[in-house]
């Protein structure tokens, strides 16, 4: 061969889209095609194929098979004469290894693919049915299945059909290969066969006429006995041919297997016997049912048996399919099924998912089919269980937009034809991407994407899964948006009822009411209305995703009224990610944050990601700066209070709301795992914002009476959960007063100013006005009520001295300076240290007291009627019992444990496991109680905006209580049941720490 030659063939071969030209002209120059190497029809037809290399390697193996030289060239004839066979046959041979390496075994079944009459191009079950009735068993059954599959395949990589169709013929395959294996298992068994009436029903993609090249065959198997049979000796028939049908097709044999029989879907799935009876199967779906699984029989179709059995079953099962919207928590179900299913999926091969990542085929099946279960029930004509169909449907009757439909019909229509050929290839159960570049390129190509294929796949892919991902949620709401705004006249568009049916299946107890602000929200040709259009559709998805999506939609419409008209408001929605997702979680999770927020709407821009700050708790210091310098500018105390109320009102949202936003997690980030964390800075933010506040009045008052300089000096002590810096959002200030006259001042003068400093402060921190009042709590100074309201610090040390009692120690064991003179503050912790710290420890007659002032406290403070296993305060194994442990161990320990020496309830825990005073798992089982409680509190103020110990008795507030803690729709018992488990083993540990010897 001449260099020039070689040269021009290796050009030509690499234009044809050969990667390795020196194989292939090699393989060309060989003895099974030197009579058409240089034909050029022959390079046209592999230049063609998926993978040029791959067919010409699999044209060369399938002569050299060929059992004679005339076979050989009559294969080589028909393929340089007949166009449709050429390109049939390289084209299978181009993109699956698997079919040529059948053809190989099998080297006449070549023949199948060379008629090409009307009736070869769309064939259905009864052309299958034909192609399979010479099969004896399972291996010949196994062969005539491939012979009918290459023909599907050749329709499928030459065009002649489109992927629905490809995927209709192979469900039709499948359904004449499972009566064929039931005929196979009859012929073994009469006896068994003539016992029983048996039919087969096809679920999943075989039931839907929607099947992969390789997919797992979902069955469901229902029988009824043959005239004078006994019902239990028919059923043990029908499950061994049940099972004898599963196994021809299943296992594997020298031609491998066709696919596995997964009859899973069953009631109670595989802890469920295989074969019922359809009284059986009526009285489960009548009374056991999930929601999924009515879902799974929107796709059940008769294919093999008893055809009268199988109609029998589909009537009396229908029915109860489109009644499975009505159910509690339908929507919440379905949505959290899918949840699951791309949590399962390992984080190495979630991007390379085709079917079950997010924005995959999955995606578009889940949405269709959720508004096939809510419209179906009114809609007959919805009720197809091919998605495809399903979809064309929803769009025709106004379910869906229909431009929404046609962008998701091609995603999914690519995504599928990216599935089939995946398949192909090897004929294995896959729904990965390949990663290495020659399967990208193959793949890519045959798809139609020959200039770069590999980068057109990736680009296309990408494109379509972003279309799949942006959509599927709103395919749901927009309709709903489209039904009030009615801005294209002559659309198909929700009805009245349909909008309503939609709704009520969201959640939404008052859908007149939704629809009326969906219509103030979204009407109108304004810019506003433009930009409401795009965000409502993911907002309520949002709220519907609450416990309340009433709420949430009545709280957007308030928040979008009030601020409606500001230019930065919608703009924030729109472009910055977090904002709006946001804001729906804060606006339907409870009234606090939402009523927080309608006194200063301009609050929203916190949420974003800006220059707002976002939703990162401020320091104090960065706080007590903002509130005196407000104070300072103030022309009195009531301007400057009400400054300060309006810092800690808008600081009080931002808690919340990064509260709620942790707790619920979103969709970029997942809620916080650490529920102690949590609480934490919860506790350590309000803490802080009330220090400030504080700061900020005692300045103003200070300021307005007295000028610079107050004649005394004053301090206010942090006690209880304030002093602990664990404040919750309904939780009173506990401080003590202290003051030391200045010098040269008299002591009455001194104590007359302190106590109107005292009483302004209360009484300015009480006003009635847009902001939250705070209350001042001072019962835990000495002689409670009794005793005065502020004390010089002599004082305090004179009464500590002569008449302190045992539970005046442990309250000051909480008492740390918030506010006022830090040097006076200072000397007052100096002044108690030995109180609540003591050298020696505590006497049995102090233990003895602390318990019986506990006991008391637990029988005359739990309000009546009350569940003492639910009350978070005061019940067993509640704050109470849990903070009462811990103070115990501190009065005991503390003077020689400096780790003790602290205000906070969980880090005293911490210190006494490190001292080795309880075991680690005493002290998690503890910390883990005094958690769960105060969230539970947390929860309460958020949801109802009024503080409670005990968890609502409404099912809404109790659902959303629920939902903060991380539990779904329909779980509120699962919760209750977590927390009186939490509780009682906290209640063992302290019967034996606190009340043990």
């Amino acid at each position: 061969m001449t260099p020039g030659r070689r040269s021009s063939t290796f050009t030509r071969l690499l234009r044809h889209g050969f990667t390795d030209p020196s194989a292939a002209e090699r393989l060309l120059d060989g003895p099974e095609l030197t009579t058409v190497r240089d034909d050029p029809v022959l390079l046209e037809a592999l230049g063609a194929t998926a993978d040029p290399d791959l067919a010409l390697h699999g044209l060369v193996r399938l002569l050299e098979a060929q059992p004679t030289p005339t076979a050989h060239r009559e294969l080589l004839d028909t393929l340089i004469a007949a166009k449709p066979l050429r390109d049939r046959l390289l084209g299978i041979l181009g993109a699956s290894t698997a079919l040529a390496d059948h053809l190989t075994r099998h080297p006449t079944d070549w023949h199948a693919l060379v008629t090409y009459e009307p009736h070869d191009l769309h064939p259905g079950v009864t052309e299958f049915e034909r192609g399979l009735a010479e099969a004896t068993d399972p291996v010949s059954l196994r062969v005539a299945y491939r012979r009918c599959l290459l023909s599907i395949a050749a329709r499928d990589v030459c065009g002649t059909t489109d992927v629905a169709e490809t995927a209709g013929e192979l469900a039709d395959l499948a359904t004449a290969t499972l009566r064929t294996a039931l005929a196979l298992a009859e012929d073994a068994a009469p006896e068994d066969a003539a016992a029983c009436r048996l039919a087969v029903i096809a679920m999943g993609k075989c039931g839907g006429h929607e099947l992969n090249y390789v997919s797992d065959v979902d069955v469901i198997f229902v029988a009824e006995p043959a005239e004078g049979t006994p019902e239990p000796q028919a059923l043990r028939s029908a499950t061994k041919l049940a099972s004898h049908l599963m196994r021809i097709c299943s296992e594997t044999t020298v031609e491998g297997s066709i696919w596995p029989v997964d009859a899973n879907l069953r009631p109670e799935g595989r802890n469920g016997p295989l074969v019922r009876t359809l009284s059986s199967h009526v009285a489960y779906y009548q009374r056991w049912a999930k929601t999924w699984e009515f879902q799974a029989l929107l796709k059940a179709r008769p294919v093999a048996g008893d055809p009268a059995l199988g109609q029998a079953y589909l009537d009396a099962l229908h029915p109860l399919v489109w009644q499975a919207a009505e159910r509690d928590n339908f929507v919440a179900d379905v949505q959290k099924m899918r949840r699951r299913v791309v949590e399962n999926i390992p984080a190495a091969e979630i991007d390379r998912e085709l079917k079950l990542g997010p924005g995959g085929l999955r995606d578009v099946e889940f949405a269709v089919q959720l508004l096939q279960l809510v419209h179906g029930r009114t809609d007959p004509a919805l009720r197809s269980g091919t998605t495809l169909d399903a979809l064309r449907a929803l769009a025709a009757g106004g379910y869906v937009g229909r431009e929404d439909a046609a962008r998701l019909d091609e995603a999914y229509r690519f995504l599928r034809s990216m599935e089939h050929r995946i398949q192909l290839y090897r004929l294995r159960r896959t729904h990965l991407v390949p990663e290495a570049e020659a399967d990208l390129r193959r793949l890519g190509r045959s798809l139609g994407l020959r200039t770069d294929p590999v980068a057109g796949l990736t680009r296309e892919w990408k494109r379509h899964s972003t279309v799949v991902r942006r959509l599927h949620e709103k395919l749901f709401y927009r309709p709903l948006l489209d039904a009030v705004a009615q801005l294209a006249p002559g659309e198909a568009r929700l009805s009245a009822e349909a909008a309503r049916e939609r709704l009520i299946a969201l959640g939404y107890a008052d859908p007149a009411a939704a629809l009326r602000h969906l219509e103030a929200l979204a009407s109108g040709v304004t810019r506003k209305a433009a930009i409401q259009r795009t965000l409502l559709p993911v907002l309520l998805g949002w709220f519907a995703d609450s416990a309340d999506p009433d709420a949430g939609l009545l709280n957007f419409r308030k928040v979008s009224d009030a601020l409606g008209k500001t230019p930065w408001y919608l703009r924030l929605l729109r472009d910055e990610g977090a904002a709006a997702e946001n804001l729906a979680r804060v606006l339907s999770a409870g009234r606090l944050a939402p009523d927080l927020l309608m006194r200063a709407p301009e609050a929203v821009a916190l949420l974003g990601d800006g220059d707002g700050g976002g939703l990162a708790p401020r320091q104090r210091a960065a706080l007590e700066q903002e509130i005196l310098a407000a104070v300072g500018r103030a022309e009195n105390a009531v301007q400057g209070v009400t400054a300060a109320r309006g810092v800690r009102r808008r600081e009080l949202f931002r808690t919340a709301a990064a509260d709620i936003v942790g707790s619920y997690g979103t969709e970029t980030s997942p809620a916080e795992a650490d529920q102690g964390a949590l609480v934490d800075r919860v506790g350590a933010a309000v803490s802080d914002l009330t220090k400030a506040t504080l700061a900020g009045t005692l300045r103003a008052v200070v300021r307005e009476g007295w000028g610079d300089t107050l004649p005394t000096r004053f301090a206010v002590i942090g006690m209880g959960r304030f002093g602990g810096h664990e404040l919750g959002y309904g939780s009173d200030a506990d401080v003590l007063f202290v003051h030391e006259p200045r010098e040269g001042v008299a002591e009455q003068e001194a104590s007359a100013a302190a106590n109107r400093v005292v009483a302004e402060m209360r009484r300015l921190l009480q006003l009635p006005s847009a902001d939250p009042p705070l209350l001042i709590d001072a019962d835990l100074r000495p002689e409670g009520k009794s005793g005065p309201l502020v004390r010089t610090l002599k004082s305090y040390e004179a009464y500590y001295r002569r008449w302190s009692l045992i539970w005046e120690s442990q309250a000051l064991l909480r008492a740390e300076p918030v506010a006022g003179d830090p040097d006076l503050g200072r000397r007052f912790v100096e002044l108690i240290d030995p109180l609540r710290y003591p050298a020696k420890g505590l006497t049995e007659d102090a233990v003895r007291e602390i318990r019986r002032l506990k006991a008391r406290m637990e029988s005359e403070r739990l309000p009546r009627g009350a569940d003492p296993k639910l009350h978070t305060k005061l019940g067993p194994g509640g704050l109470s019992d849990v903070e009462w442990t811990v103070q115990l161990l501190q009065l005991r320990h503390a003077h020689h444990e400096p780790g003790l020496r602290t205000t906070r309830t969980r880090e005293a825990l911490a210190a006494a496991r490190a001292a080795g005073l309880l075991s680690a798992e005493d002290a998690e089982i503890l910390d883990e109680a005094w958690v769960l409680a105060s969230r539970v509190r947390n929860a309460v103020m958020l949801v109802r905006g009024r503080a409670g110990d005990t968890f609502p008795t409404e099912p809404r507030e109790l659902a959303a209580v629920g939902r903060y803690l991380g539990y779904g729709a329909g779980h509120a018992g699962d919760m209750l049941d977590a927390y009186r488990r939490t509780a009682r083993r906290a209640r063992t540990v302290v019967d034996e720490l606190f009340y043990g010897d």
